[in-house]
């Protein structure tokens, strides 16, 4: 059974960013800050650590970011396009309303993490593991998944056509008002748990990766 996210640990006070003082550099700390409407697009900076910030209106898109790690943070309205985090941590993070086609997030992990409304599409999380996250919904055509331990995540009202889930661990994945069609690497469900409205779709996807031919009549 997939628990739910725990909520993010809020601050007790917070102060406003600045680009003057708070742009991004290489192994810095931001604790305590919001970063709101700032155009942080294009960034070079690894290993940074983000603790009990909030971003809103906040874009990141096309930043190089790798070894990110986000802890008690909430992205809201924010565009983190293109983003690469390779070996990046996200750990009770709350994402809604945000743009992250194409985001990477490869050989990592996410925890108590919750995804709403997010478009997440042609992102890439392969071999990161996944523990109590959420993803509510989403756009997550074409997201890669391979490799990935995805036995921690749960799935609601998204749609995933063409994702694609290559040797991924899904024992007690769960998936509930998905769209399921074109998956790549179905094979790999072994132990997901689908709920039946979205069995039909997904059951055309396997018939076709176990060679299986359907006729009308």
């Amino acid at each position: 059974m997939v628990r739910e996210p725990k909520k993010p640990v809020p601050p007790k006070t917070i102060t406003g960013a600045s680009l003057d003082e708070h742009d991004f550099a290489p192994e810095s700390t931001y604790e305590r800050l919001a970063f709101l409407d700032l155009d942080l697009s294009g960034r070079k900076a690894g290993g940074m650590r983000f603790a009990q910030c909030r971003f809103r209106g906040a874009t990141l898109s096309g930043s190089e970011l790798d070894h990110l790690d986000l802890r008690d943070c909430l992205v809201q309205h924010s565009d983190w396009a293109n983003v690469h985090a390779e070996r990046g941590t996200l750990t009770r993070i709350t994402v809604d309303d945000s743009r992250m086609t194409g985001f990477a997030l490869t050989n990592g992990m996410v925890r108590d993490t919750a995804f709403t409304d997010c478009r997440i599409d042609m992102s890439n999380w392969r071999y990161t593991d996944f523990e109590a996250v959420r993803f509510s919904g989403c756009n997550l055509t074409r997201v890669d998944f391979s490799h990935a331990d995805l036995s921690g995540a749960r799935f609601v009202g998204c749609d995933l056509t063409g994702a694609q889930f290559h040797q991924a661990t899904m024992e007690g994945t769960r998936f509930k008002g998905c769209t399921l069609i074109d998956i790549d690497g179905v094979t790999g469900f072994r132990g997901a748990s689908v709920h039946e409205g979205d069995l039909l779709a997904l059951s055309y996807t396997l018939a076709g990766a176990l060679g299986i031919r359907i006729e009308s009549d």
